[in-house]
């Protein structure tokens, strides 16, 4: 099959010592941008051939976000709460509709591209102003610094924000797909370090592999993870050591102690997952619109979580390929998204039909 990427020679090695190993292997990622790099790089059929299937898992940030949280800010939107999000969130459907159709009916929802965007909206304005933070550990800290140095009063966040090793242990105790080894977010792990992946290998003999986000990142961490499973071994291992240490991001860190509490909450797709989400800290309360808006929220309409017909939840838990949707391509396109993973620029769906060549 033909590389569509540079250093020809050493994925081939690569590939040949994995197909070495004469044994087929069944990994996933939680990475957005893992899946963009083997899709636009056709190197599904490369792993396949040398015996590796690498499964997409609940890697993209707006698509684990719930309808009912999506809900709750276009219902703030609706009551005359100016709303800022990031671009991938405007066109996430839910049963009352888009943030697009709550800017169109009139509401104040603005695209930024950074939470400091956002706290300068709120000093030109007298109104209330919410930022929807989204993201896991890699964006969390971000949200946490113009807190700390101080944000104007009308000014609070609605946090999404979301962290790894829950779902990562949710997925393993599901047992909904056989999984023999993860390969980890190398961005996230800049901020958290590898330890936080230890659990995992320590606790069901997970062999784990944390990987940047080249075509050879990805064909070294699958053949790192096929050499663990060979050599009978369940380890944290670390191929992006160029940009990440073993301790992470101190000062992120403690940025993310000082602002967040780990809370349970539902992933799109997912139960109810315990310490899997942050919440702002009691004493970032006069910031916090949950606490800010609680009695708009209140009256925020009840939302089924997906559209009929709609397997974004199944493909973010593993269980099938964007293309084995009946919606994909179809019903469900770009133009006419029937769920997130088919509008974020991390999602599968996404993903899959812009390189797909559908149309």
């Amino acid at each position: 099959m033909k590389l569509r990427f540079r250093d020809g020679g050493m994925a081939k090695e690569i590939l040949s010592k994995i197909k070495a190993y004469g044994r087929e292997y069944t990994f996933m990622h939680v990475c957005g941008t893992h899946q963009d790099t083997m899709v636009r790089h056709g190197m599904e059929p490369l792993l396949a051939d040398a015996g590796v299937e690498i499964r997409q898992g609940p890697g993209c940030p707006v698509c684990v976000t719930t309808t009912r949280e999506i809900a709750d800010v276009i219902h703030l939107a609706r009551s005359g709460v100016t709303v800022c999000v990031f671009g991938d969130m405007m066109r996430v459907p839910t049963p009352i509709g888009t943030l697009n159709d709550a800017k169109a009916a009139g509401g104040d929802v603005r695209i930024v591209y950074s939470v400091d965007d956002a706290v300068s909206m709120a000093k030109t304005q007298d109104g209330d102003l919410v930022f929807v933070a989204v993201g896991f550990e890699t964006t969390a800290p971000s949200t946490c610094v113009p807190l700390a140095k101080g944000v104007p009063e009308n000014f609070s966040v609605y946090s999404c924000h979301r962290v790894c090793p829950p779902i990562l242990q949710a997925i393993f105790e599901l047992g909904e797909t056989r999984v023999e080894g993860f390969i980890q977010p190398g961005h996230v792990a800049v901020i958290t370090g590898t330890g936080i992946f230890e659990p995992l290998a320590e606790r069901y003999s997970m062999p784990q592999v944390v990987a940047g986000f080249e075509p050879l990142d990805l064909l070294m961490a699958s053949y790192m993870l096929c050499r663990q499973i060979d050599e009978g071994r369940a380890e944290v291992e670390n191929e992006y050591s160029r940009v990440v240490r073993p301790g992470g991001n101190k000062i992120a860190l403690r940025y993310m102690e000082d602002t967040y509490d780990h809370v349970d909450r539902r992933w799109r797709g997912f139960p109810v997952i315990r310490k899997s989400a942050l919440a702002l800290k009691d004493k970032y309360s006069a910031h916090d619109a949950t606490k800010v808006h609680e009695d708009l929220l209140a009256n925020a309409p009840e939302v089924a979580d997906e559209a009929k017909g709609c397997r974004c939840g199944e493909v973010l838990r593993g269980l099938i390929r964007s293309e084995e949707c009946p919606m994909f391509g179809k019903a469900c396109n770009p133009s006419k998204p029937m769920g997130p993973c088919m509008v974020s620029s991390e999602g599968g769906c996404n993903i899959a039909y812009r390189y797909s060549g559908v149309r």
